[in-house]
């Protein structure tokens, strides 16, 4: 009896097609063959009890369309007509590419629509022209047990594939899929507070992944929804961009029979959902992916405010990551029905990137005021394939328990992770079954507000009210306080002023003031009065506009601590000229009196300063590591000094043998 295959055997068994590619494609195009040959052998294989069937119930069949009695013949949501299989195909050499055209085209149309994203007529041209057409068939035909593996399974070969390619054509391997474990625990933290409910009758549930990939985070959030209740109706919709991604995934939710369907598009530009609500969403978009090529489209949306999807702002252009976000919350179920939770895997920069009132800001101020953030879970770093940084898990909903209301639960999981045997390009480190477990239970607790001071684990979990993340940013302006000169300097200044360059007295002025060389003034006053009577005694002109004389007191002006407080007048208020130089900025907690908080941190310190109310502004930003940073004292000098000295004395003795 022979055993049941595993997917890392069959990717390896898949991955060793490359031996004859090599030569006629270079490394980063094995994927251009491997991958549409693996999908059409899987499902040659998947077809293959039912095949004989399928022709037969063909040529009984009379009608125009036949699409739905085929594919109650086919026991399958797909099938295919041609009289050719991969093993009739492989059998005759001679027609190889006339028989695998014909076996394609025999495919159902939903079937083709799929192969068609991989341009798999040019590569039969190509790899016919090669004359390794033929045996690349006939590798494929030997693979005999493709149909006994799971189509989760089949994800993981898919995915191993997808990844191997990735790395070969430099690509950010990251942007096709997520580690498994890290999606059974994303899928864990969405619905485990909602397991009483999905266990209950006539549940149907409609889930979204905006960036689905290859579809791992749909599938196992089904397969998990299933575990719970088998009779739960799930409808998965997602959405990608990479045409072989979409592929992949669209034929694995062929082969699940699943009712939903997967777009291809880009989701900010070419929305496949726009007027449809979801009971649950989940994400991992690319980390830090710009997103110039549809700035049109977003900004033009974003003008149309919350009519659109991008109403809170836009963050800067060479991160998406808010915009991923807005378009989940634009999809959620009101809460007077369903509502919605949805989570989304962010790198670090969404928590605080920005400042106030900056698009990522106002953003942040958004979700957080409409109280729709439930929770962060801090991830471990080296967790990814294509990035080695920290991640973080955002869960969102609209309908967060009555403990949580107005409150957001932070988790710190960053050292939940065992190390790997074998690492997979920055991926070194995993979640195992037991860290999914436990990160899962801290979660739930901290949503029932289970998590208090006698908890085993209160340190990796924070409670903080929503307005705790926002601030008031305030402007701290000191008098700007000048003294008055003429030096060498002062003068080339003067000659070499783009302000002055086209005034025809700038020449004669230098000449009048060169006298007044070495000459210190206090005052503003008593500089313009020496420096009129200079210019009056040489004939030469005073500037008469604006822009010259800005020119002609910046030459002079000297910034001193000991100098003139500058005045101005403003509307006919003398007020104090602030200093640019000085200026400071303070971030004051939301909930905090702002002249309190500055007689106490800062005029003790700058009795001359000033708010600048003007220019406060409010901000937000959820600083996760500061919550959670331990301090850890250095170690004794005498410790650190009695290292050195031991590191000293080996480097002497390895001197001591490299002279002998």
């Amino acid at each position: 009896m022979t055993s049941a295959p595993t997917h890392t055997k069959m990717a390896n068994d898949i991955w060793s097609v490359a031996d004859l590619l090599r030569g006629d494609y270079k490394r980063h195009e094995y994927g251009q063959v491997i991958l549409p040959f693996t999908l059409l052998r899987r499902l040659d294989a998947v077809m293959a009890p039912t095949r004989d069937a399928v022709r037969a119930r063909n040529a009984s069949l009379e009608v125009q369309n036949k699409d739905r009695l085929l594919e109650l013949a086919a026991k399958l949501p797909f099938y295919n007509t041609s009289d050719q299989d991969f093993a009739s195909i492989a059998s005759d050499a001679p027609n190889v590419a006339k028989n695998l055209r014909d076996y394609i085209n025999g495919f159902s149309p939903n079937v083709r629509k799929i192969l068609s994203r991989f341009d798999l007529d040019n590569e039969i041209t190509r790899l016919a022209g090669a004359k390794i057409l033929y045996k690349v068939v006939g590798k494929f035909n030997t693979m005999r047990d493709l149909d006994k593996l799971s189509n989760h399974d089949m994800g993981y070969v898919f995915e191993h594939l997808i990844r191997k390619f990735a790395e070969d054509s430099n690509e950010t391997a990251g942007e096709h899929f997520t580690p498994r474990e890290v999606i059974k625990l994303m899928v864990n933290l969405l619905i485990a507070p909602d397991a009483e409910t999905i266990a209950g009758e006539g549940q149907v549930i409609n889930i979204l992944d905006p960036a689905c990939g290859t579809g791992g985070m749909l599938t196992a959030a089904e397969d998990h929804i299933k575990s719970i209740n088998p009779q739960a109706k799930v409808y998965l919709f997602g959405q990608e961009l990479n045409a072989e991604s979409w592929a992949i995934c669209q034929a694995d939710m062929l082969m699940r029979n699943q009712p939903g369907r997967i777009h291809f598009g880009n989701s900010f530009s070419d929305d496949g959902y726009p007027d449809q609500k979801f009971d649950y969403m989940l994400a991992n978009p690319p980390f830090g992916v710009e997103w110039k090529k549809v700035k049109d489209e977003v900004e033009a949306e974003a003008e149309i405010g919350h009519a659109g999807r991008f109403g809170a702002g836009t963050p800067r252009i060479n991160d998406g990551s808010f915009l991923f976000l807005q378009h989940l919350l634009s999809k959620m179920e009101p809460v007077e029905g369903k509502g919605t939770r949805l989570g989304i895997v962010f790198n670090g920069s969404p928590l605080f990137t920005g400042a106030a009132e900056s698009g990522e800001s106002k953003i942040r101020q958004w979700i957080l005021e409409n109280d729709w953030l439930e929770g962060i879970v801090a991830l471990p770093d080296q967790l990814f394939y294509n990035t080695g940084i920290s991640t973080y898990f955002w869960i969102l909903s609209n309908r967060k328990s009555e403990k949580l209301r107005g409150k957001v639960a932070l988790v710190d999981a960053r050292d939940q992770w065992e190390k790997m045997r074998k690492s997979f390009g920055d991926k070194r480190k995993q979640i195992n079954e037991e860290q999914i477990k436990h990160i899962t239970e801290l979660y739930v607790d901290a949503l029932n507000g289970a998590v208090d001071d006698n908890h085993p684990h209160q340190a990796n979990v924070k409670v903080f009210k929503t307005r705790d993340f926002g601030y008031h940013r305030i402007t701290v302006e000191r008098p700007l306080k000048l003294r008055f000169e003429i030096t060498e300097d002062t003068l080339a200044a003067l000659e070499n002023a783009k302000a002055l360059a086209k005034w025809d007295g700038r020449e004669a002025l230098v000449e009048a003031l060169r006298g007044l060389a070495g000459s210190v003034w206090w005052t503003k006053h008593e500089a313009r009065d020496a420096m009129h009577e200079a210019i009056a005694a040489d004939g030469a002109q005073w500037p008469g506009t604006a822009a010259l004389l800005k020119a002609v007191w910046g030459a002079v002006s000297v910034s001193d601590p000991g100098g003139e407080v500058q005045k101005t007048q403003k509307a006919g208020v003398e007020t104090t000229l602030p200093d640019p130089d000085l200026r400071d900025y303070e971030n004051i907690p939301l909930d905090e009196d702002i002249e309190e908080y500055f007689a106490r941190e800062v005029a003790p310190h700058v009795p001359d300063a000033w708010i600048d109310h003007e220019k406060t502004k409010v901000g937000y930003e959820i600083p996760f590591t500061r919550h959670f940073y331990v301090h850890t004292p250095p170690r004794p000098l005498a410790e650190i000094d009695a290292e050195l000295r031991e590191l000293e004395a080996q480097i002497q003795k390895l001197l001591g043998e490299v002279t002998k």
